[in-house]
């Protein structure tokens, strides 16, 4: 058997070095395949029902376990790099910093503590040290103002808030004390609120603040009796209970909170991980510049770490295109997470030509639809040929589909992904809820471990989204092909239906991607006496380039659903056409 599987691998190795210049490249992919789950190669779809199967079972750690056995794993190597701060910490030291100060402060297990700042060294820290105590962390918008704060943290009853002094224009303390004036007379941890009264403790990250603790004073009030508390408590934790509720409002409405379990973020977290090769790759670092308070930052790059041990790159505390350029040099950063706005961001940077980004191995794009145009342009200018694109939503914990990365260029650009392990989809008439013909388009539903708890004390949105055998409705059209890949059409909520033809927006918006001036585009509905809707395009000109309304509505003839260009405003780098 030996000389049998020598033999085969010897004329599979001659072959590929005879008709391919990079045979190191098929090397890699070869022994690639032997540690993750492969691309399917036989269509089995009969119908637009697929599910993810694997060799791999599901976990039932939780967060806690999950660091701490890859703390003990690789104690020395680096988890967390925060290039703005000049701060980075291996897995050892961030694991003493996750210690028992949230208890001795009065916090309990089921209290939720919202984090309410930018990516900042604190904000990870708070999602494994309340994640240890059995405390549910709130991921609270950094953007989010007075009244929307308000709401966010009266709708899951937070006890605790942890945030900066400010950042930026937000001014997080000044904002908490406009909502808890009782601060000002108040101890650390004895705030009674009337606006907020489930809140009593405020806990500023870099200033000591009227009847707030300052964090470091918390990190170091753990007594041995609250270590031992902790060890107790962690006996009694479970996979299944809440550990994190994050804010989804749709496309419509008040926010939601979307609670998520154990099982979801690290079963998540795990098969991300086993999709993108990271159980196998050596020193894999990841740049990320998506939001913490969003899953695609906390899970995708936060749970990813404790669950595979990856290093985690953060290139600013807030959004800046070039900073993640600079990281992925300075650091040799392997894969890069973005949204595809991110992305762009980073093709028009002026200096990108002179950026060595030859330490990337792969990508993830994700967070909305990813035009084919875009993707492509990762892939032949950015050089990260390993691209990958995830789909999924917050209520999913969050990534349900996925591609692989050695996927055809046909499938990252037109397809969201294969259905990942364990994951059940299904693609149904929204009219009649009956499974369609593979290929064939429908509201998109997904059961399995990934699904969340239940939207926060509100049984009324939950029932609206879950079925009673627990399929949540995405509100997506999509199609499913009968290897399990899924293609995005758009939202059922965004359907445009111009005298009586239904349009999806993200249909027009991959066709102008494909202009040469054009750098990114959304396409809206509005109102219309005649067509009762007609197509608006609002377009985001490429710098340094002009562009006419003659010149797109020539472009559009005949190919896309706009009649004629409305206006065009240079200065602003927009052009709105209908």
């Amino acid at each position: 058997k030996k000389v049998l599987l020598f033999f085969y691998f010897s004329l599979f190795f001659f072959f590929f070095k005879c008709v391919s210049t990079s045979y190191a490249h098929f090397l890699l992919l070869f022994f690639s395949a032997i540690h993750v789950d492969s691309p399917p190669s036989i269509p089995t779809l009969t119908t637009s029902y697929a599910h993810g199967i694997s060799s791999h079972s599901l976990l039932s750690s939780t967060v806690d376990q999950c660091l701490k056995h890859t703390v003990e794993r690789y104690p020395d190597r680096e988890a967390l790099v925060f290039m703005q701060d000049g701060m980075r910490k291996t897995f050892a030291q961030f694991y003493q910093d996750t210690a028992a100060g949230l208890l001795a402060v009065g916090l309990k297990r089921g209290d939720r503590l919202g984090m309410w700042g930018p990516n900042i060294y604190e904000w990870i820290l708070m999602q494994f040290a309340t994640a240890k105590a059995g405390i549910i962390l709130v991921s609270v918008n950094p953007a989010y103002q007075l009244q929307e704060a308000e709401f966010a943290l009266r709708k899951v009853q937070c006890n605790a808030v942890v945030c900066p002094t400010q950042f930026k224009s937000q001014k997080y303390c000044e904002m908490l004390r406009q909502l808890c004036p009782e601060m000002e007379m108040a101890s650390p941890g004895g705030i009674k609120s009337s606006r907020l009264p489930d809140l009593h403790t405020v806990i500023v990250t870099d200033s000591q603040q009227p009847g707030a603790f300052h964090l470091k004073d918390v990190m170091q009030a753990g007594s041995s009796q609250h270590l031992q508390q902790l060890q107790d408590l962690q006996k009694n934790l479970s996979c299944d209970d809440p550990i994190n509720i994050q804010f989804t409002s749709g496309t419509t409405g008040k926010p939601k909170g979307a609670t998520l379990t154990h099982h979801n973020i690290v079963n998540n977290a795990y098969f991300i991980g086993m999709r993108t090769g990271y159980n196998w790759r050596k020193n894999v670092r990841i740049c990320l510049p998506v939001p913490l308070y969003h899953c695609f930052g906390s899970v995708g790059g936060g749970m990813v770490m404790a669950v595979h041990g990856t290093t985690v790159v953060f290139p600013s505390s807030g959004y800046d295109g070039h900073a993640n350029l600079v990281a992925i040099e300075k650091e040799k950063c392997t894969f890069v997470y973005g949204t595809p706005t991110m992305f762009i961001d980073m093709l028009s940077q002026p200096d990108l030509a002179k950026i060595d980004l030859s330490s990337v191995e792969g990508g993830i794009s994700a967070g909305s639809p990813c035009p084919p145009e875009v993707i492509r342009k990762i892939i032949n200018i950015m050089g990260i040929k390993e691209m990958l694109i995830g789909y999924g939503t917050t209520e999913n914990s969050p990534v349900t589909f996925c591609g692989f990365p050695i996927d055809s260029v046909e499938r990252k650009t037109e397809t969201v992904g294969c259905i990942c392990p364990h994951t059940e989809a299904k693609v149904v008439n929204p009219t009649t809820g009956v499974i369609v013909p593979v290929g064939a388009q429908g509201e998109l539903l997904i059961r399995g471990y990934c699904v969340m708890l239940e939207y926060w004390k509100d049984d009324e949105k939950t029932q609206e989204c879950i079925t009673k055998d627990r399929w949540y409705k995405t509100g997506d059209i999509a199609s499913l092909d009968a290897y399990g890949y899924c293609k995005i059409e758009g939202r059922i909520k965004d359907l445009i239906i111009r005298g009586g033809e239904n349009i999806y927006p993200a249909e027009i918006e991959q066709f102008l991607h494909t202009h040469p001036k054009i750098q990114e585009a959304q396409v809206v509905g509005v109102k219309d006496e005649r067509m009762g809707e007609e197509v608006c395009a609002c377009i985001r000109i490429k710098t340094g380039q002009e562009c006419t309304a003659e010149e797109i509505k020539a472009y559009c003839k005949g190919k896309v659903r706009i009649s004629a260009v409305y206006a065009l405003c240079i200065q602003t780098r927009y052009a709105t056409a209908i």
